[in-house]
């Protein structure tokens, strides 16, 4: 494993869900497989969901066997199971009793891209990695990282810093795919994504 790599600390989640939600874009979401072999991609996209009054989030339905990691610590992965066939990441924010989480939607590949594209059947890079269960597909996480704590790397699941990303480079808008959830949840601006073009191959 590198020597660089540094999970972000507990702190950086225990944070109002929003506040996570902008900054976690350009961070870097790391799998670590075998002890050695390192897939990777920097976050691009996220949607935010939090507490039981928000209508789009799991939360509403109280806590279930389902959605009980949303309920814990911050920093931890809560990952469920959606149609029947794909994973979805996401990590859990604010205080222990507050149900929040993020959903990470998008990442931009960096590292194992060759086993990536086996395991989605290498379709072009840009679309590697472009959707939340294509995240999971690629990098190989399944429910058994549900509880993760993503602030330890002995998980194999983290995030790391990065690339800074500046107001002028963020976008914001509704969360994707609430075509049955009631106003005024379904229009909230809880989805921060990055403009295209902005280029994160150097680190400040």
């Amino acid at each position: 494993m590198p020597s660089s790599s540094t999970p972000l600390p507990r702190s950086f989640y225990q944070r109002p869900t929003l506040v996570v939600a902008r900054d976690l874009l350009g961070k870097r979401l790391v799998k670590l497989e075998d002890g050695q072999r390192r897939l990777s991609g920097h976050i691009v996209e996220v949607e935010a969901y939090i507490g039981t009054d928000d209508l789009a989030c799991h939360a509403r339905a109280g806590r279930t066997k389902r959605n009980k990691t949303m309920w814990g610590p911050p920093g931890h992965s809560y990952i469920y199971f959606i149609y029947g066939i794909h994973w979805m990441l996401n990590v859990v924010t604010e205080e222990v009793g507050k149900p929040a989480a993020i959903l990470i939607r998008s990442l931009l590949p960096e590292d194992g891209i060759t086993i990536m594209r086996r395991r989605r059947s290498t379709p072009p890079e840009p679309e590697l990695t472009n959707g939340p269960a294509k995240i999971c597909q690629a990098l190989g996480i399944t429910q058994q990282f549900d509880g993760t704590d993503m602030c330890d790397t002995a998980g194999g699941l983290w995030l790391e810093d990065a690339q800074q990303i500046p107001d002028l480079c963020v976008t914001t808008g509704p969360r994707v795919g609430l075509n049955n959830v009631p106003e005024p949840w379904k229009s909230m601006p809880w989805r921060f994504q990055l403009l295209p073009g902005v280029d994160l191959s150097e680190e400040e």
